[in-house]
């Protein structure tokens, strides 16, 4: 049997492979943060597209016809729109900015509740276009009742069912 060690220049084997799931915190937020970006142009997508909608809206013949309350949820929800586009891109500003930032994990967890907010704004812009749609389609007396069940079901799916979740699995301790 040869007992020679290998040359130098060989191949060493590679240490054994970390755990799955195994972060260091800068890899973790690394990811945090592409994650959140990666959600984030999938809102805003769907944020242009109500707001061309909304843009669209005002120069139509119709317009003219709206009530002044019709006109005031279209003015309320148009302006929701900009300031939800406006504010589910400050974490892609953040990132801009702060490029190369040690504080990373900060970054991640301000922009996270900046994309909350984003959502919440985003939520309420959503359901004052349905109010408005409903309104002039079917009146009042089914737009409003409507457009309540349209937003409970933005709060349930968007904050309630996220806040239940993380309770309920506050004691696993996956990142």
């Amino acid at each position: 049997m040869d007992s020679t060690p290998p040359p130098p220049h060989a191949p060493q084997p590679s240490p054994a492979p970390p755990p799955p799931g195994w972060e260091n915190p800068a890899v973790r937020a690394d990811r945090r943060l592409v994650e959140l970006l990666q959600e984030l142009r999938v809102l805003q997508t769907g944020v242009q597209i109500v707001f061309a909608f909304l843009l669209g809206v005002a120069f139509t013949p119709r317009f003219t016809e709206l009530s002044d309350a019709q006109q005031n949820v279209y003015v309320a929800t148009l302006l929701l729109t900009v300031l939800a586009s406006a504010v589910l891109a400050t974490p892609v500003a953040l990132h801009r900015g702060l490029y190369r930032h040690p504080g990373k994990s900060r970054i991640v967890t301000v922009s996270a509740r900046i994309a909350q907010a984003g959502l919440l704004l985003l939520a309420c812009a959503l359901t004052g276009a349905v109010l408005l749609v409903l309104d002039v389609v079917l009146g009042a007396a089914v737009a409003v009742p409507v457009t309540g069940l349209v937003a409970l079901v933005f709060a349930t799916l968007w904050f309630v069912l996220p806040w239940a979740v993380r309770r309920a699995t506050a004691h696993d301790d996956r990142p």
